[in-house]
């Protein structure tokens, strides 16, 4: 059974929903000198290579030979790391960075239903309603792009945030469902793996990155050492201790952070649906996860 989330997992949710807010943002910055290949890539390597030195330092070592622990790391890997930081990258290109923030709030809505079906948190009729609500959030922010699934690359890059979003939740399930590791292990692992995969894919598309200017080179270094390395880690240590369905509390922080920062700091103009969507979809939210707000707001 999942175990009440105490005082750090709450602190550890506050965190990662301001880091995770701000991430598209860096990623908007980061694109202006980089290609969305170079981006995903060198965040994970960089990310990687510091979990791998706080290994060491700390300590840890490798797990003993395990099919199903290996495999799971892949698979966590490439479902948290190489498969969404392309998505989200290649996305980012041609919508805002607001529009990739909002979409991240659809993690609870896949979250809840796979957990039903593959961990211990049931889905239960109030939760089916609120993800039928926070769904309908979604239609509204990807509708328009979906009747113009022709026109431009705008219509799949808001089908690149989404399946991001998907790679991300049914990560929360593969993450939950691991045999037992350490969590610095298990974070450094799985970037590991999206690391590995990326470089070459990187080398062939875009070649060996050279420094781009202080600002979006500084833009890569902090997408790997925050929202990557320390976040990866963070993330994992909150869904082990508390479960996936309790991390994605995390979303209801994000896409606000996410409209804020792109507002205020890029000057991306925000359409109405974009308000609509984040009205429905964090409704839907707080009804599904209604027993955690409530534990939240009044400790009890």
């Amino acid at each position: 059974m999942v175990k009440q989330p105490d005082s750090r997992d709450w602190s550890g949710v506050a965190a990662l929903g301001l880091i995770w807010g701000g991430t598209f943002m860096v990623v908007a910055i980061a694109l202006e000198g980089y290609g969305p290949i170079t981006v995903a890539t060198a965040r994970t390597t960089l990310g990687a290579l510091t979990l791998l030195v706080l290994m060491m330092l700390t300590g840890r070592k490798l797990p003993a030979p395990s099919p199903a622990l290996w495999g799971a790391i892949v698979v966590i890997g490439i479902l948290s790391t190489a498969l969404p930081f392309v998505l989200l990258s290649w996305g980012q290109q041609y919508v805002p960075s607001a529009f990739a923030g909002l979409s991240m709030a659809a993690i609870p809505l896949m979250v809840l239903p796979l957990a039903h079906f593959f961990s211990d948190e049931p889905l239960n009729a109030r939760r089916l309603f609120g993800v039928t609500l926070g769904f309908s959030g979604a239609l509204v922010l990807i509708g328009p792009g979906l009747a113009q699934l022709g026109d431009g690359a705008e219509p799949l890059a808001q089908l690149a945030c989404i399946s991001a979003a998907f790679c991300y939740s049914l990560a929360s399930i593969f993450t939950r469902r691991c045999p037992p590791i350490d969590p610095i292990v298990l974070a450094a692992l799985t970037l590991v793996v999206g690391a590995l995969i990326l470089l070459p894919i990187m080398l062939v598309t875009e070649g060996i990155p050279d420094w781009q200017g202080t600002r979006s080179g500084f833009a890569i270094i902090v997408l790997g050492l925050v929202p990557t390395a320390f976040a990866t880690l963070l993330r994992v240590s909150i869904i082990r201790s508390a479960g996936s369905v309790f991390l994605t509390l995390v979303n209801y922080q994000v896409p606000i952070w996410s409209m804020v920062f792109g507002a205020w700091i890029l000057s991306e103009a925000l359409p109405l649906r974009f308000y609509i969507a984040l009205a429905l979809i964090l409704t839907g939210m707080a009804i599904s996860q209604w027993f955690s707000l409530r534990k939240m707001l009044i400790g009890r």
